[in-house]
């Protein structure tokens, strides 16, 4: 707790001369494993450096496997110092970038996964011959008893097993839509739907938003005016605002919708994550709505299939041509494992741990970033952060690169009007709670200072 480096004993960043000096002192037996540092903060008033210096520096650190730090307890000297290459050091320390849900650690729930696994295999052969499009029988007993979770009971013949949300997504934009053809979504909207929509020549036009999403308003405004072929929609959660769409909102628009005879395109990839559940467009306006509901965000991103309910069994003939002719089929090996776990239990328990280990990481960000800084959902995998002045979303990006810090700017997300100077910080994924703390950190501080301050330089 008493230890302060000399920096003018080093010519190098003095982000990097804090990480030598500690492997100085390791070596030479003036820090000893188990010694606890100073708190960063303290540190940065000790030796007059800005605290963003002392972050850096902590982070080259236990980069070097020098330190650790724990959550609530402080960062400790870890081990003595190790010769690293180039690249080994210039790895991320956190990257914030990908909207991932929580991975899973505690053995019990990998053991139920594996047994899924050892489950599917035992019928290894057939699960690698071709099938039958939109999944056997038992794969969409299997949809239907997921999708029933969100009020949904649609018929076998409305229901198909797809590879994945993104294929969904792309099949029905481009039975709906033609070349040059309208298609309307948030302002702000999730960007998967924008490159869909430049793959296929289709137009994107954003609707204005308010605190509970898409205005009626501007829905029927625009219906007025371009003559759209479908709304596309993230209403739960939305990605990247976090916002969710209200229930009387959502009658609201499906209301606009029917009167216009606009089939919505409802992407409920975060639907099944909130423990209080809002009816879905499809339970809404079920003659109208395409309902995608990926296994990403709530199982695992890796996990590449996607329940698609369509508005009438016919509507879906040509959908189910769209995507047999770009995908043939949905992997039998993944869909097969996605129906076992559903079946024995196993995506419930994983659920029930995306939602608490994102709820804790919810509440870090809380404890950690300043009041006011961002908006999120308890139960949302990133924040969305409005920058203060002078800070602009590019400077800001830039600055998080220098550590590592993966964080991603409005652009990619923007369809009309000029981007906010806002950025998405996501906080699921691989990263511990100890690295989304550390990351955190450092953000936060930087959203209290201007940017001539943040330098890290001599």
């Amino acid at each position: 707790m008493t230890w302060s480096p000399d920096l003018s004993l080093s010519d190098k960043p003095r982000y990097l001369a804090i990480a030598d000096l500690i492997a100085a002192d390791i070596r030479s037996g003036r820090l000893a494993v188990g010694d606890r540092l100073p708190p960063q903060r303290a540190l940065a008033k000790r030796i007059r450096v800005d605290f963003t210096t002392v972050a850096r520096g902590y982070v080259e650190a236990q980069k070097r496997g020098l330190i650790a730090s724990r959550v609530g307890q402080g960062t400790f000297v870890a081990g003595a110092p190790k010769t690293t290459s180039l690249r080994a050091s210039a790895r991320l320390s956190a990257d914030l970038s990908m909207n991932l849900p929580p991975e899973p650690s505690d053995p019990e729930l990998l053991d139920l996964m594996r047994a899924g696994v050892t489950e599917v295999s035992r019928d290894i052969v057939a699960r690698l011959r071709y099938q039958g499009f939109g999944g056997s029988p038992a794969d969409k007993d299997a949809a239907s008893a997921w999708l029933g979770r969100r009020a949904l009971v649609p018929t076998q013949d409305r229901v198909f097993v797809t590879p994945g949300a993104h294929a969904a997504l792309l099949g029905i934009v481009g039975i709906l839509a033609k070349p040059g053809d309208v298609v309307l979504c948030e302002r702000v909207t999730y960007p998967g739907i924008r490159a869909i929509a430049a793959q296929l020549g289709v137009r994107l036009i954003g609707l204005e938003m308010d605190a509970d999403g898409v205005t009626p308003d501007a829905l029927g405004e625009a219906c007025e005016r371009f003559r759209p072929k479908a709304v596309y929609l993230n209403p739960t959660l939305q990605n990247p605002t976090t916002l969710t769409i209200s229930e009387p909102r959502r009658a609201a628009l499906a209301a606009v919708a029917r009167a216009y005879e606009l089939p919505i395109v409802e992407d409920d990839a975060y639907g099944f994550i909130p423990t209080r559940k809002i009816s879905p467009f499809a339970a809404i306006a079920p003659d109208l709505t395409w309902h995608v509901a990926g296994l990403a965000k709530c199982i695992g991103a890796g996990l590449r299939a996607a329940y698609m309910v369509a508005p009438s069994a016919r509507a879906a003939w040509p959908f189910v041509a769209a995507l047999r002719a770009a995908n043939v089929m949905a992997s039998p090996l993944t869909v097969s494992l996605a129906t076992v776990w559903i079946e024995d239990g196993t995506a419930d328990a994983i659920l029930r741990f995306i939602r608490a280990e994102t709820a804790a990481r919810q509440k870090l960000a809380a404890e950690i970033l300043p009041r006011g800084s961002f908006v999120s959902d308890p139960l949302s995998f990133n924040l969305w952060i409005n920058l203060p002045a002078p800070w602009t979303r590019s400077s800001f990006v830039g600055h998080m690169r220098e550590t590592g810090i993966g964080v991603v700017a409005s652009d990619v997300f923007t369809v009309d009007g000029a981007p906010a100077e806002a950025v998405r910080v996501c906080i699921g994924g691989p990263s511990t709670r100890t690295e989304i703390a550390g990351a955190l950190d450092f953000i936060g501080h930087a959203l209290e200072e201007p940017p001539e301050l943040t330098s890290s330089y001599i």
